[in-house]
């Protein structure tokens, strides 16, 4: 079952398109990330979701109910904005008990369900606390601990880990995939940063100017890219542009410049038709580098033109002939210095294709 859908969303400002003839079906349960750059129309979207926005076009759907005349307050669902917009001259416990109090649920109950709520983001002994007592971390939790306590069919975020410094913003994102898994609660979520969308999503939503770009699982949609632009915006790659000579059950077969002839594997190109331009993509991961040609790769020369130090790995440029590439290896012993003539290795099966 369906806990959200979209049927054929529009949003226009003006002259302005924000959001373009959007579908989209949010299983029941699942954590559904909305991903893309700034200006895409993802927090556009999830604002229509909450009916902080109305929609110029289609149908907003939310277990079962057509909403897109039921105001935000009566829609039930749990929000978490970038902010947390909590209230400053109100204690923790004040603050995950407002909704509840809204609804007017019985003191008993609410005294409960906020106890409840403050040891589920392990933080039950700060309700006495004031929000400018806390952390940055801290007023995270408290905001999403008064999203979930009303019980929302949905939880919206909205870029919730974004003013958090990058140690926290990777403890807390372990720490708010734990809480979503463990209260069942179909969740979608709001970001640019595609190592969040990876880690935490049961299904990707990859936008770009207004539209659908790609819907799938995270491996899905990082291994087999649907469009060159979810190929390059999830994550480091090198996009060769080539030929396809043929396509046949068992995969294309490729001709692209440094490598020569790929065979790439069926399920690596299901974007891709007959013989024609092509597109080959490679993860900058899957370039490995080394002193000499391998026996069972596909190998060509490259000399390293920059090195990008980071820590445990190290980022290359790359230049082989007119090509510019980049590789991201691990470093065993020390990387390679600039300057330093190496071997490329890529398997085949690493690889993706697209249409040229």
């Amino acid at each position: 079952m369906s806990a959200v859908e979209l049927n054929n969303i529009v949003k226009r400002f003006g002259a302005f398109t924000a959001v373009e003839k959007t579908s989209l079906s949010i299983p029941e349960g699942a954590f559904v990330t909305l991903l893309g750059p700034s200006g895409c129309g993802k927090t556009t979207t999830l604002r229509m979701i909450a009916g902080l926005l109305d929609p110029t076009e289609g149908e907003i759907v939310i277990g079962g109910r057509r909403v897109n005349d039921v105001p935000i307050h009566k829609r039930n669902l749990g929000l978490v904005f970038q902010n947390y917009a909590l209230f400053p001259h109100k204690t923790v416990a004040e603050n995950v008990a407002f909704g509840l109090r809204y609804r007017k649920v019985p003191r008993d109950e609410i005294t409960r369900r906020v106890r409840d709520a403050l040891e589920l983001v392990q933080l039950p002994q700060l309700g006495d606390r004031y929000p400018k007592a806390l952390s940055g971390g801290q007023q995270q939790r408290i905001a999403l601990a008064r999203a979930i306590v009303i019980e929302p069919d949905v939880l919206l975020l909205d870029e919730p880990l974004s003013a958090l410094d990058a140690n926290l913003r990777e403890d807390m994102r372990v720490e708010l995939k734990r809480i979503q898994e463990r209260i069942g609660v179909t969740t979608v979520f709001v970001t640019h940063d595609q190592s969040e969308a990876l880690a935490m999503s049961d299904r990707i939503v990859v936008m770009s100017n207004g539209r659908v770009e790609q819907v799938g699982a995270p491996e899905e949609v990082y291994t087999t890219p649907a469009s060159e632009f979810v190929a390059r915006f999830l994550g480091a790659s090198n996009i060769l542009e080539g030929r396809c000579l043929s396509r046949g059950p068992e995969g294309a077969v490729l001709e692209v410049p440094v490598f020569g002839t790929v065979r790439v594997p069926s399920a690596r190109a299901p974007h891709l038709g007959g013989a024609g331009p092509a597109k080959l993509v490679v993860r900058a991961e899957k370039l490995i580098l080394r002193e000499a040609p391998a026996r069972d790769a596909l190998s060509a020369p490259a000399t390293i033109e920059a090195v990008d130090y980071q820590g445990q790995a190290a980022r290359y440029f790359l230049r082989a002939g007119d090509t510019a590439l980049q590789a991201i290896n691990m470093i065993d012993a020390r990387p390679f210095p600039a300057g330093a003539q190496v071997h490329m290795t890529l398997r085949p099966q690493d690889c993706a294709a697209l249409p040229g």
